[in-house]
């Protein structure tokens, strides 16, 4: 699968928007709804990356993968298959696009997790002239609800791949996950 990444475009953003005070966001409803198998695997990769760092699982949430799929087909209708605004969303956001190559569920969130390798747990951080607002998003422990998209876009030979997380994640100054170190025993 690196190879197959290795010779595409690939870009991945993350926007998330929001104070700590809205980073509690609001339940969805149809939360409950069993996701598909595409569904699945994106729930799947992220419970994976999740379980890595000791962070319990997303939900598969319907009104998210609504809202993701709105999202990824006004990008490739109407705005030539670019990435996004999520500035005025509610939801953190994941965003890949990926030139040249199908990228599967489980490659879109892989390709966020590779990220991990530069973010250092202990002063919170990303090494420099790196970025790790996606991974940290991935693995953001508030986050309960997941919903993800991905829409082809035949013009540009390319795919915009987009997952909204709620409550969003990435609040400066928190940490996406608690260490055993982190917690305070009296």
């Amino acid at each position: 699968m690196a190879t197959l990444l290795s010779l595409a475009i690939i870009t991945a953003v993350t926007l998330v928007y929001g104070s700590a005070a809205s980073a509690q966001g609001s339940r969805l409803p149809n939360a409950a709804a069993a996701p598909s198998n595409a569904s699945q695997e994106y729930l799947d990769a992220h419970n994976q990356a999740r379980a890595q760092v000791g962070v319990s699982p997303l939900k598969w949430n319907e009104s998210l993968a609504k809202a993701a799929s709105l999202q990824t087909r006004y990008q490739r209708d109407r705005q030539n298959c670019s990435f996004a605004n999520l500035s005025n969303s509610k939801y953190g956001g994941n965003q890949l696009w990926a030139g040249g190559i199908e990228v599967t569920p489980r490659a879109a969130v892989e390709n966020w997790v590779a990220e991990k390798k530069f973010y250092d747990y202990a002063n919170n951080s990303c090494a420099p002239d790196h970025h790790c607002g996606v991974y940290t998003q991935v693995v953001w422990r508030n986050s309960l609800e997941l919903g993800c998209a991905q829409a082809k876009c035949p013009k540009q030979l390319s795919s915009l791949t987009i997952c909204f997380y709620n409550p969003p994640g990435n609040v400066v100054g928190e940490k996406p996950y608690l260490m055993e170190e982190d917690y305070q025993f009296p």
